[in-house]
């Protein structure tokens, strides 16, 4: 089902995507796709670091335009005032209507009009791509301070056995920092933990859907919520 967005060069419209982004690290699905570029080419530029969860999408899809890429076709996005064509919206076909246009234009596939590459055309090609990525690399990627509460299941969790396995998780671009023990009430304790990451290379969303709340280090951790989030 394609996703609906309002007018993304609008507060109101922003304040949407946001609340979108809020449980997601995609437009739609799991991985980014072309909704993710049909959006990011909707906004006028980058968003204000109000909208936190947008700017943490824009920076991710900025930087997979600048190394890889994005190829995945996507379930549809929808984006009412921007760039109206013909009912004052413009969307990223579903994935089965894609299919069907391209089988439509399969008879047209026998016509080359330019040529096949020549080899030494490919060898560029491929030495113009390792150079991009080379280069993407180097540029220094901006960073973000997230303060994460971390609850336990229940007053009998193993606080310490807790933080050894939100510590446990390890992925390039992920610092953990400083933690402490706040009561909630009724015995139990939530752990607070500092954590520094670079923004092209982690989504906090990701982190806790992918790897915080599932096994083995959901046996100690209930669920996690992001309290604060600042650029560096």
């Amino acid at each position: 089902m394609a996703v609906a967005l309002y007018d993304l060069g609008s507060a109101a419209g922003l304040k949407k995507l946001d609340e979108h982004l809020l449980t997601r690290s995609y437009i739609t699905g799991y991985q980014a796709s072309k909704d993710d570029i049909t959006v990011h080419e909707a906004l006028p530029g980058s968003p204000s670091s109000e909208f936190i969860n947008v700017s943490r999408w824009y920076n991710h899809i900025e930087a997979l335009l600048r190394i890889a890429g994005v190829s995945a076709e996507g379930c549809g996005v929808i984006i009412e005032g921007f760039a109206p064509i013909a009912e004052e919206a413009v969307a990223t076909p579903p994935v089965d209507e894609t299919k069907a246009a391209a089988a439509e234009d399969d008879d047209d596939d026998d016509v080359d009009l330019f040529g096949e590459e020549t080899e030494e055309e490919k060898k560029a090609a491929e030495e113009r791509a390792v150079a991009v990525k080379a280069s993407a690399k180097k540029k220094e990627s901006g960073k973000s301070s997230v303060l994460l509460d971390v609850k336990p299941w229940d007053d009998e969790t193993d606080m310490q056995k807790l933080e050894e396995a939100v510590r446990s998780i390890q992925m390039e671009g992920l610092l953990w920092g400083a933690s402490k023990l706040v009561p909630v009430g009724y015995g139990i304790k939530k752990m607070q933990i500092m954590m520094t990451i670079v923004d092209d290379l982690v989504s906090v969303d990701t982190l806790i859907e992918d790897h915080l709340t599932v096994e083995p280090v959901n046996e100690y951790v209930q669920s996690c919520d992001i309290v604060a989030f600042n650029k560096i």
